[in-house]
This record gives C-alpha cells, sequence and structure tokens, in this order.
C-alpha cells in the first residue's frame, strides 16, 4: 500500500463443471497475471474450483478430493508470490460439508472462511449439500496437507502494511444484515465477495444498487467476483460480474457474458476510507458486536506505485447525472438559505455589491430566484456599484447592464472620495499601492452597503465564495462581513459553473450576453488601477494561483484529510493532460501553488472564526459553526516542511 491504495482484483476464470484440474489451472493462470501487475489481493467465484454448478456431484468423494487436491496445487503455485489469492472451494469439516473461501499466500492457507447465508428458494437449494457456518464451531482440520483453522465468526485478515479485508460469499450479501456489515464495523476496510449469481432480466441493476448500497453503508472497498463462461446452463446462466466498489461507487466493472476469462484491477484508496469513518461518527459510535479473530498475511516486498485511478481535476463540479438536475439542487439551497433568513427577519429588501465579477452576480441571481420565490417585488433588491481606483470600464459596463435587465434597483456611489478622504485622515500616500490603499476601498464598500441596509431597512448579502474563505482572498470586517452570505458553500470553479447554467437556462438574451462575458472577465478585486489600454491589471491568479488548483487542494485536504505529499501526487495526476478541459501544470507549479494554499489555509483561520452565516450547498464546508473548527493560531510547519520536501 502506498499514498493509501491497494491494488485488488476480481478474476473470473473459464471453468469447466466438475474438471477441478482444468479450473485450477485457470485459476493459476489469473493469479500469475495479476502478481504480474502488482495486484496485492485477488478474489475469484464461489466454488471456482469445482465449478458452482456441481449440484449432487457436490456428494461425491472424487470431486471433493479433487478440490483438495487443486488447492495443494495452488499452494505450490502460490509458494513464491506475494500475491493473496481468495479461492471458493468445498471443505468438508466433521462430516459437513461447508461452502468456503480458501485465503491463500506464498504456499500457506491463512485461513477458511465458510458462507453464512445459504439460499435454499426458487433456482438456489444449496442446503442440500451445505451447511451454515452457523451450524459450526471454530475448529481445525487437515486439509490440503496443512494444519488449518475454520472460523465460523468473523475473522478478519491484515496485511503487512495494515490493511483489513473480510470475506462474504455470494447470499451472504443479500441478508438483512450480511456478514460485511459486521466485518466493517470490526475494522475490516475492503470486503471480498466470492459470488455464483445467476443473470435475470432486471437483477444486474439490483445488484449493482445493492453492492453501492454495502460498501456506502460499511464506508468500505467492496471487490465482487460472479462466475460466468462455463458453468451449466442446464436452468440459468450465469454472467460473470466482476465489479470494484468504493463507498458506494463503482471504480471498475468487467464485462458481462464475455466467453473469455476477466481480471479486473483497480485501486481502492483505504487512507480514504479511514478518514471518511473517522468522521462519521455514527460509524465510529457503533457498539462492538462482534469480536473478530485477526489473521496477519505474510511480509512482502513494496513495488513501484502507479496511479490507476483517475482523478477529476474539478472535484466540486458534478460529474455525474443529471447536471441540469444538480444546479438546480445547488442553486436552490442557495435561495432556501436566503428565503429562510428574509422571512425569519420579515425583511422585504436586501442590498448586494455588484462589481460585475463572478461572485457579486451569483449573489444577485440567487437574490432574484429568491424573491420571485416568495413573491416579493425585484425592486426590493438594492444592487450597489460602487466605481473605485481600479474599476475598469467592462466590469462596470456588466454590473449596470445585468442590474437592469433583471429589473432591480440600481445605486450607483463612487467611492474615489471617500476613500482619498480616508488617506488624508490617517495619512496615506495615495502613489503607494500597498495593503493599506487595497483594503480601504474594500472597507469603504461595506460600510456603504451596511448604512444603506440600515436606510432601507435590509440585510447585506455577502458575496464572498468557499475558495476565497479558504485562502483569506478578502479584507477582515470588509468583504468578508455581511448579514448573510449566499456563496459561503460554493467555491470558486463551482461559481463559474452556476452562473453558466443559469444563461444558458434560466435568463433573457440581454442577461445571457452579460453573463457569458462576466464569465470570460478574469477574476479580479480590481483595487489597483487599470493598465494604460484600460484593461484588468491586478489578477487575483496571477497573485495567489489558479483556483482550479486551489480548489482541488481544498477539497481533498478537507473531505478526507489528505497531507500535502498525496495532494501534490493526486493533482500531478489530475492536471497532467489526460483529462479534457482541464489545464495542464508541470511538477514545480503544482508544488509552488500547492505551498501557497497551504500557507494561506492556516494564516487566515482567523477570518474563518467569525464569519457571517451561509448555507452549505456540499461535501465540504469552513463554517465555524460546523463542519470546520480550526484554532486560528495552529502552526503550519508541519505541512509546509512536508511541501518543501515535494
Amino acid at each position: 500500500m502506498q499514498y493509501g491504495y491497494i491494488k485488488v482484483a476480481a478474476a473470473v476464470p473459464s471453468v469447466k463443471v466438475a474438471d477441478c484440474l482444468y479450473n485450477v489451472r485457470q485459476t493459476e493462470t489469473l493469479i500469475a497475471q495479476a502478481e504480474g501487475r502488482g495486484v496485492e489481493i485477488i478474489v475469484f467465484p464461489e466454488l471456482g474450483l469445482t465449478g458452482y454448478t456441481c449440484q449432487d456431484l457436490f456428494r461425491q468423494n472424487l470431486l471433493l478430493e479433487q478440490a483438495e487436491a487443486a488447492v495443494i496445487m495452488l499452494l505450490d503455485f502460490t509458494r513464491n508470490l506475494d500475491i493473496i489469492s481468495i479461492v471458493g472451494v468445498p471443505v468438508s469439516v466433521n462430516n459437513r460439508l461447508l461452502n468456503c473461501a480458501v485465503v491463500i499466500q506464498k504456499g500457506d492457507i491463512l485461513g477458511i472462511v465458510p458462507k453464512t447465508w445459504l439460499p435454499n428458494y426458487n433456482e438456489f437449494y444449496e442446503k442440500r449439500w451445505f451447511v451454515s457456518s452457523l451450524d459450526i464451531n471454530d475448529t481445525d482440520i487437515r486439509f490440503a496437507g496443512n494444519k488449518v483453522h475454520v472460523y465460523a465468526g468473523p475473522a478478519i485478515f491484515r496485511t503487512c502494511d495494515g490493511v483489513q479485508f473480510g470475506i462474504e460469499i455470494c447470499e451472504d450479501l443479500w441478508a438483512p444484515v450480511p456478514p460485511s456489515s459486521r466485518l466493517a464495523t470490526a475494522g475490516a476496510d475492503i470486503i471480498f465477495n466470492l459470488s455464483a449469481s445467476d443473470e435475470l432480466v432486471g437483477k444486474h441493476d439490483y445488484l449493482k444498487s445493492l453492492l453501492a448500497q454495502q460498501s456506502a453503508r460499511t464506508i468500505s472497498g467492496y471487490v465482487y467476483s460472479s462466475c460466468g463462461f462455463g458453468e451449466s446452463t442446464q436452468d440459468v446462466v450465469y454472467g460473470g460480474n466482476a465489479m470494484i466498489y468504493e463507498n458506494g461507487c463503482i471504480v471498475e466493472e468487467g464485462n458481462r457474458f464475455s466467453i473469455k476469462p476477466q481480471l479486473v484491477v483497480s485501486q481502492i484508496d483505504v487512507e480514504k476510507l479511514r478518514g471518511e469513518r473517522r468522521m462519521n461518527t455514527t460509524f465510529t459510535g457503533l457498539p462492538d458486536a462482534v469480536s473478530p479473530v485477526f489473521i496477519d498475511a505474510h511480509s512482502v516486498a513494496q513495488c513501484d506505485f502507479e496511479l490507476l485511478r483517475s482523478v477529476s481535476p474539478h472535484p466540486f463540479i458534478p460529474s455525474s447525472g443529471d447536471m441540469a438536475h444538480n444546479c438546480e439542487d445547488i442553486l436552490s439551497v442557495q435561495a432556501a438559505g436566503l428565503g429562510k433568513r428574509l422571512v425569519h427577519t420579515k425583511c422585504r429588501t436586501v442590498v448586494v455589491g455588484i462589481s460585475g465579477g463572478l461572485d457579486s452576480t451569483l449573489a444577485l441571481l440567487i437574490c432574484v430566484r429568491t424573491f420571485d420565490m416568495l413573491d416579493i417585488p425585484r425592486k426590493n433588491i438594492i444592487g450597489v456599484t460602487m466605481p473605485g481606483f481600479g474599476t475598469t470600464d467592462r466590469t462596470y459596463n456588466n454590473a449596470l447592464s445585468l442590474m437592469e435587465s433583471l429589473g432591480v434597483t440600481i445605486h450607483e456611489i463612487n467611492i474615489a472620495a471617500s476613500v482619498r478622504q480616508h488617506f488624508s485622515d490617517i495619512g496615506h500616500d495615495e502613489a503607494v499601492h500597498d495593503v493599506t490603499y487595497e483594503n480601504s476601498q474594500a472597507r469603504e464598500r461595506t460600510q456603504i452597503l451596511m448604512y444603506l441596509g440600515n436606510k432601507l431597512g435590509g440585510i447585506v448579502i455577502g458575496t464572498g465564495d468557499l475558495s476565497e474563505l479558504a485562502l483569506g482572498w478578502a479584507t477582515y470586517n470588509g468583504d468578508h462581513m455581511s448579514m448573510y452570505g449566499v456563496n459561503a458553500g460554493v467555491p470558486k470553479t463551482l461559481v463559474k459553473y452556476l452562473v453558466r447554467y443559469i444563461a444558458e437556462h434560466d435568463v433573457d438574451d440581454k442577461s445571457k450576453a452579460t453573463l457569458i462575458d462576466i464569465i470570460d472577465t478574469p477574476i479580479s478585486p480590481e483595487l489597483i488601477p487599470a493598465a494604460d489600454n484600460g484593461e484588468i491589471k491586478q489578477k487575483t491568479e496571477d497573485l495567489v494561483g489558479p483556483y482550479e488548483l486551489h480548489d482541488f487542494f481544498l477539497y481533498h485536504l478537507l473531505r478526507f484529510g489528505f497531507r500535502p505529499a498525496k495532494l501534490f501526487m493526486l493533482a500531478c495526476h489530475a492536471f497532467n493532460g489526460s483529462v479534457s478541459g482541464a489545464q495542464v501544470y508541470d511538477d514545480e507549479t503544482i508544488k509552488k501553488w500547492l505551498t501557497t494554499f497551504v500557507r494561506r489555509f492556516f494564516n487566515q483561520q482567523f477570518k474563518r472564526s467569525c464569519l457571517p452565516d451561509g448555507p452549505k450547498v456540499g461535501s465540504v464546508s469552513l463554517s465555524p459553526r460546523g463542519d470546520w473548527r480550526m484554532p486560528s493560531d495552529a502552526d503550519s510547519s508541519m505541512w509546509l516542511s512536508e511541501c518543501e520536501k515535494l
């Protein structure tokens, strides 16, 4: 395991019913392929060494002896291999036959896990041949030339890297309380399922939903292998499903009804799963209902690491499902949050500063949506544009155009004279474009909005977004402050996405044209004078770095608690040009802005510790009353030291 990832495989070999020699050779071939690809754990279908559909042949001593001989062959074959192999085989224990998973590594049987729930309905009648693990006690047996312990209760296997996994067999998953639920709460990171599930109309979709739900409910990896081509088709057909899930999401899957053997390989992020579990107090608060047996695997050599998983460069942007539905959900959360605040305060007026930039644009659009929802006239939305020393014609005109086309009340207040008065009062040289020069403008704008709110009986709407909060890219008690921050849970990459969605689906042509131009405008606070050609000179992303990188770091840092080394590795993979539409960044650029992100994230916590109220819209929030509670004076040395070593 490296960077928290473990490489696993679900294998579906060709089989011949009751031909153990053929089946073990097919199994060996896939084990060898998996070992060559650096797979650490591989799982095969239920009763794969005999074939699941042997029926009354399971009562034949010859079949049982040959199945045991096949295990001996596997022990010899794997003697010099690091891979852990989980195969299905019938095992006789005290004259009772068990449907078992045998766990093999380096020529040893690490353990035998029998099936718990035996289907005995419709086309299944396993109780005709097998007994359940509930019908036996833990016991030692002689099997495949070894003294082996058969675990009647829960057993968890542990790799040399500390990854813990459990096993269940087919019907176990379909039970009201699957063994995997107990195994996961007892510490298993990954569940391996050996299965023999036949194909019926509609069953495959149900199976996938079951696997997704169980891996999500147990916050685990789930590796599923079901028998396929070669099993008897006397009455039913087996499709050969091979699927790998991680916390409810499918990571990789094979081809159903393939007539060729399948080896489905991917990686499971165990570190991420453990982080999710630690954060979920419902999971960690479950009582220890069982005391599993822990079985340690053999030590193995470390392989070279190569990330197989795809990594989204824009994790905050919805990547699947109905995109319009996702956008409507986000916008509805924002509007509902503001709507509740207006109803509670009996306030029918809002004041919002409109700069012609992305954030204030989204805030205004949310105000419009909220007022329409509450049947309050849009004229009660007071849009205030406050040109200053750095305001360009482009942003100024866009601000006016958008307010006009949306039908809100327009106020224009130039702040130059009042800011110059402040400079005079404190003895600041206007020619010095330092932090005093910039913050004086930001605080003057906020002061004006607050005064207007008092005068008009309205509340001031905050426009700052989640990305700015993470970086502290706001003036303390300036644009940092409001009565309600509608964008507090929306990162910059998502702001642009939402504004584009509204432009294409929810406004008139004039507003659409303005919104598209706002999207295309460089992000800037416009606090220093424009260039000689009138264009924006102060570009935010030139100063603090690309927002798509910062949003990437923010998501993985807060959502999963990843350290800088892993953030760097993932970012290098996400922004290497393999994903269409994503900017390409070299390693040095990523390291530079990751270091900037870490430094600013720690140093600017004091601004987040006193944030105004605002709605959470996704899985990441920086509210000091909700998801993120961090001391303002925490030391960043360890994180920055790791950044330096990258």
